[in-house]
């Protein structure tokens, strides 16, 4: 956070005190103190320790008031550093100004309380984002939001404020939402609270994730937009009074959760090549789309502290759809051989391979790529897992040059790639023009040739990266997304296919969160598939409702389950630990 200038306050029975002494002719006019500072205990330079409470320096970011005139403060609320005021604790102090004069300072202490009745430490804790509906939708009976944060202040009486004002960033830094006017109630003040002092107290603010949770009526005046990573402020008549980062959930069985990255590699693909991209009209505007997107679904999956990373590096390209690189070896069925031959042009070069009866799709595959890298060409194997129709497991082909670019690969002529009865061979091309052929029930591991095609032209080889590609859209009405998880023998892995469909539903749907969601938590299927419709949930099998009660909530379980299942100490870690505190020299 920024350091926010200093102005003077003016408010209510609380006088603002000008140095007393005389300036020679010409001389600035002295700044006039304030008559009320707030206590420094958040932690604006990233370090786990209240800025207040540590050693200033000029580079720490800590919210100190000038101070012209102050020669010493009598009092332990606040103190004297690098020619400015900062505030300690809730309380009074003196200020000495010099030739005897004097002045009183109040030093208010604003700090987030939690359902439970807690107060959170700024710099050790965070907020977190809402996932249960606002107050007034909610269930009767339901428990209160465990994510709510009220706003406690404790002060001499007549400085406490009457309102704040809250301001939240991206983790970014950007700006994203303000809230304005939030009032503030006398209540009786925490058994530890000093004699003399008094307490004030806001209504639990909502971290809302979308818009559409922060408007609806029954929240707009207790919610803010947030973000993992990003932070929430209360100010006061201009002044930052306070600020918390935000994290995933405080309370679960793994311990609270702060920040976690998933890195994601985003294809928006053309429709042709050299075509119109898959939304946003051309390259710049489907690149902005795209980004959108991602930004979305972290805003979602902050519930879980989870984030695809900033907008400015995130990995996003506009890809042509990819000619015929690689050959399927048993297409989609992977029958034996039964004897023949395949037969094929691959940059310029002629490729047969003979094939025995009782070969399996493995075998005559590795036969195709000794032939391949004979001709001075590069062959990979990429196995896939059985079909649930299928015979046996078929492999990929992927054939490129010497150098590792791609080279056209074609049938020789009018021979048949496969002359083989029963096992058969497909060119792995993409044409859009028709919609992508997505896989059903029974060839889901393995995806279909045109899907495999497609993602393995553009895959980084590291399967800790997810990867995304948006494709103008399905063969099948009705499909908007699919995803491929980890699995023993998977060809495709990690992977997220959307359409521009999806992004069009927007908010009804959330369809790349939702895809997301199906590769972090390892969840092949849906909470709902058997049992109880859960239409609120981002994870629910086929909700569509663009109001406040529509598919956006993760819950405390799934999120455990996404770090359980992707974190770490996942035996492939999607999720990579992204501290929001740094460590200390």
């Amino acid at each position: 956070m920024g350091r926010v200038a200093a102005r003077a306050l003016f408010i209510g029975a609380l006088a603002v005190v000008s140095l007393a002494r005389a300036e020679p002719a010409g001389a600035p006019a002295p700044r006039p103190l304030p008559a009320r500072i707030f206590a420094d205990l958040d932690d604006d330079d990233a370090d786990g320790v209240a800025d207040a409470l540590e050693p200033w320096t000029a580079a720490s970011g800590a919210d100190v008031i000038p101070a012209d005139g102050v020669t010493a403060v009598s009092g332990d609320a606040a103190r004297l550093v690098g020619g400015g005021l900062q505030g300690v604790r809730a309380g009074q102090v003196t200020l000495e100004l010099g030739a005897g004069a004097r002045a009183e300072l109040a030093v208010v202490a604003l700090a987030p309380i939690d359902a439970a009745g807690r107060r959170l430490d700024l710099a050790a804790s965070h907020a977190s984002m809402s996932r249960v509906l606002p107050p007034g939708l909610a269930p009767e009976g339901a428990p209160p939001d465990a994510d709510a944060l009220a706003w406690l202040a404790v002060g001499p009486p007549a400085a406490l404020p009457a309102r704040i004002t809250l301001r939240s960033w991206f983790a970014d830094g950007r700006a994203l939402d303000r809230l304005e006017g939030v009032a503030l109630e006398a209540v009786a003040c925490p058994p530890e609270t000093r004699l003399g002092l008094a307490c004030r107290k806001s209504p639990p603010i909502r971290a809302s994730t979308d818009a559409v949770d922060r408007e609806h009526p029954a929240s707009r005046a207790t919610s803010i937009l947030a973000e993992a990573g990003g932070r929430i402020a209360v100010e006061v008549d201009g002044l930052k009074a306070s600020s918390i980062r935000v994290g995933g959930p405080r309370d679960t069985p793994l311990g609270p959760l702060e920040r976690l990255r998933a890195r994601l590699r985003v294809h928006v693909v053309r429709l042709a090549p050299g075509g119109a991209p898959a939304i946003g009209g051309d390259d710049a505007g489907a690149l902005t789309l795209a980004r959108d997107q991602v930004e979305i679904a972290s805003a979602l999956f902050s519930q879980c502290g989870i984030h695809f990373g900033l907008r400015a590096k995130l990995d996003v390209e506009v890809v042509d759809p990819p000619p015929a690189h690689l050959v399927a070896v048993g297409c989609e069925l992977g029958l034996p051989a039964s004897g023949g031959a395949l037969a094929l042009i691959a940059g310029g070069r002629k490729l047969r391979v003979a094939t025995r009866a009782g070969q399996t799709p493995a075998e005559v595959a590795s036969s195709l790529a000794v032939a391949v890298r004979a001709a001075g060409l590069r062959a990979t194997l990429s196995p896939n897992p059985r079909a649930r129709s299928g015979a046996l497991p078929t492999v990929d082909v992927l054939i490129r040059g010497a150098g590792g670019a791609r080279v056209p690969l074609a049938a020789d002529g009018e021979t048949p790639l496969s002359s083989d009865a029963t096992l058969s061979a497909c060119l792995g091309a993409v044409e859009l023009a028709d919609g992508l052929r997505h896989f059903t029930d029974y060839d889901a591991a393995a995806g279909t040739v045109e899907e495999r095609s497609l993602v393995k032209a553009y895959d980084d080889g590291d399967p800790r990266t997810v990867e995304v590609f948006i494709v103008p859209s399905f063969t099948k009405l009705g499909r908007v997304g699919e995803s491929f998880l980890s699995d023993d023998g998977a060809g495709v892995m990690n992977t997220v296919i959307v359409d521009r469909s999806a992004v069009r539903l927007g908010a009804r749907s959330f369809v790349l969160a939702h895809e997301l969601g199906h590769v972090l938590l390892a969840m092949p299927g849906h909470p709902d598939d058997y049992g109880v419709d859960q239409p609120e949930s981002l994870m629910d099998s086929d909700a569509a409702d663009p109001t406040i009660f529509g598919p956006r909530r993760l819950s405390v379980d799934e999120c455990v389950r996404a770090v359980r299942e992707s974190g770490p100490r996942a035996p492939l870690p999607l999720l990579e630990a992204w501290p929001m505190t740094r460590a200390r020299p």
